[in-house]
């Protein structure tokens, strides 16, 4: 069972125990986050519309805060003697996938 979800306005794949880096999330280490699932493939059944998504749910553990590859930026105007050097780092969310709970009665 896998699930498409909805993290940090990105569509990720997921199933149980994948870890994944998304956009910062506010939260502990440790705590529990509920993502929203945009369709669930259960073996042959795949479910896709909203009214059947309700009832199911993605669940994740937060691991932590990790930062993603430095981006170097340079600014540089010809013959005026202006450069800039300027860096960033995107800050990330580790979180584990914990749970597909199924919307089934």
């Amino acid at each position: 069972m896998y699930a498409i979800v909805r993290a940090g306005g990105r569509q990720e794949k997921v199933a149980v125990d994948d870890v994944l880096t998304v956009d910062k999330l506010a939260g502990d280490v440790g705590s529990t986050i509920t993502l929203q699932p945009l369709l669930v493939v259960d073996g042959d059944d795949v479910v896709s519309r909203t009214a059947d998504l309700a009832g199911y749910e993605v669940t994740a553990e937060i691991l932590g805060a990790v930062k993603g590859p430095k981006i170097n930026i340079m600014h540089y105007r010809n013959k005026t003697g202006y450069k800039r050097r300027m860096g960033h780092r995107q800050p990330y969310t580790e979180v584990k996938i914990t749970g597909i709970k199924t919307g089934k009665k």
